[in-house]
């Protein structure tokens, strides 16, 4: 039976060495005051510590000052597993310094492996994976030198067919973010912008005998309906009910409380935009990218759109009446919406339906998706491409590699250098006025977040979309098959090289 406790009384049932899975999305839906009251206990008595600490997506709230930052920085955890670093500031910072073991496997992987724990089974088999950097053939998933666990992830043959195993330690604890409590424990989600792992972090926590913490932004006497209440009391041990954190109005569009017309889809973004401290970028060459890269969609499309460039595809389609016919989805279980970006990405305006999110990856792993738009950090001779790992920083490699594993068209949208470069666009002529002076063609990728010979294998289209050219992947390498009007093949594409292309 659970009971109503304040943040610092539920933080009691929290043991030393025990394993912790936070529901939460990069910078979305953490439940920050638990976070806080565990710092303020591990502060005071040095407890609870040698903690493990998982998250499909990671819990930042892109302040390093706030949430899981304290008490990681002052040593109470030994071991992150996280599919994405990108929000937590100072905690990605500290995973190079070898800190702590910090462990990255793909966003699906680890969201399917809570889901197998919470019945009853050690891990998952999944095929995203194989032959990129998780795969133990090759760097396995630790991110710094003490981190050489090598029982995260495994490569297994199951009648004569190639996977990996995903096997995570066993949860003991619970860290839920809800809307509401009702009278008998049942946790609704009807403010959020998504419910992620929930239900099977809970489901998981109680196999493993452990204890589920939920923090609520009010109590309700009216019971949830059967459908809306995503974790039933009978899981949870300890509600905290707080003072729900100040929301612009603007993000009242992502709860998905009130219709918002396609129509009106742009005008909500740009608000919501307006309202957020890490407002959307634009550029040239942003723009360039994202207006070609868009001409790849089709009518009835099911679609993707990464975060950074890739966001520009989407502003594109809508320009050229395309978005109103294809699907967008979002990591996080939204469907048929309008993601946004920043802050609050994995949240959406205007979704139609927003579900668990492994079963996001069910779609995602099995080839579910039509088309993807991807960012990448380097793209080497062969067509390999490094999305996660950058030099001297870390975000992660999230939902990509699920994403880009099976997806019939993956399209890569990148500048072709970076830091300094300046083009310019004049009635569709492009100028490369300066060349940037980091390169993200190279003759070997650091780190593989795609692998180009699986992707040969799988019978995948594959373009590398930039602000000067497109290259489509071959069994031989890179194809350049565009050059845009304006561009001096030889001197802007050809020489800017290290490698040679097929023309």
């Amino acid at each position: 039976m659970y009971e109503i406790m304040s943040s610092d009384e539920a933080i009691r049932l929290i043991r030393d060495g025990d394993c912790i899975c936070v529901n939460s999305f990069v910078g979305i839906e953490n439940p920050i005051e638990l976070h806080e009251a565990l710092y303020r206990r591990y502060q005071r008595m040095q407890s609870p510590s040698h903690l493990t600490v998982i998250s499909s997506a990671g819990f930042g709230v892109w302040d390093e000052n706030r949430s899981a930052e304290g008490y990681i920085r002052e040593g109470a955890v030994d071991k992150l597993i996280c599919g994405h670093f990108g929000a937590m500031l100072s905690t990605k910072k500290l995973v190079l310094e070898d800190r702590f073991e910090a462990y990255n496997l793909p966003l699906g992987c680890i969201s399917h492996a809570i889901r197998a724990q919470a019945g009853g089974l050690p891990g998952a088999l999944s095929k995203v994976g194989l032959d990129i950097f998780v795969d133990p053939r090759k760097d396995g998933p630790g991110i710094n030198r003490i981190s050489i666990d090598d029982s995260l992830v495994k490569y297994v043959e199951v009648d004569g067919e190639e996977f990996l195993y995903y096997k995570l330690p066993k949860i003991t604890i619970a860290l839920i973010k809800g809307t509401a409590a009702d009278r008998k424990g049942n946790i609704s989600f009807d403010d959020m912008f998504m419910s992620g792992d929930a239900l099977s972090i809970c489901q998981a926590v109680k196999a493993n005998h452990g204890k589920v913490i939920v923090q609520v932004d009010r109590l309700v006497d009216t019971p949830a309906r059967p459908r809306n209440a995503i974790i039933p009391g009978c899981l949870v041990d300890a509600i905290v009910v707080t003072e729900p954190e100040a929301r612009n109005e603007a993000y009242t569009a992502l709860t998905g409380s009130f219709e918002i017309p396609y129509d009106e889809w742009y005008s909500w973004s740009e608000k919501i935009d307006t309202a957020s401290t890490m407002p959307a970028k634009n550029s040239v060459a942003g723009n360039i990218i994202g207006r070609r890269a868009a001409k790849e969609l089709r009518v009835d499309d099911i679609v993707n759109i990464g975060i950074g460039i890739p966001e520009m595809v989407s502003r594109h389609a809508r320009k050229n009446g395309m978005l109103d016919n294809v699907t967008l989805t979002v990591e996080s279980g939204g469907i048929g919406g309008f993601p946004v970006s920043g802050e609050a990405f994995g949240a959406m305006i205007g979704a139609a339906s927003v579900y668990d999110m492994a079963n996001q990856f069910d779609l995602y792993n099995n080839g579910g998706l039509d088309i993807c738009f991807m960012g990448a950090l380097e793209v080497d001779a062969e067509g390999n491409v490094n999305a996660h790992r950058g030099q001297g920083a870390f975000a992660g490699i999230g939902g990509f590699a699920n994403i880009t594993a099976k997806t019939p068209t993956v399209v890569f949208c990148m500048t072709f250098n970076t830091k300094g470069l300046d083009v310019t666009q004049s009635k569709g002529v492009v100028t490369i006025n300066q060349e940037g002076s980091i390169p993200k063609f190279v003759k070997k990728v650091s780190s593989v977040s795609f692998s180009a010979k699986r992707a040969i294998a799988n019978g995948q289209k594959v373009l590398f979309v930039t602000e000067r050219c497109v290259f489509r992947l071959t069994p031989k390498g890179l194809k350049l098959i565009e050059a845009y009007p304006g561009v001096d093949v030889k001197k802007d594409i050809l020489n800017q090289l290290p490698f040679e292309v097929e023309i």
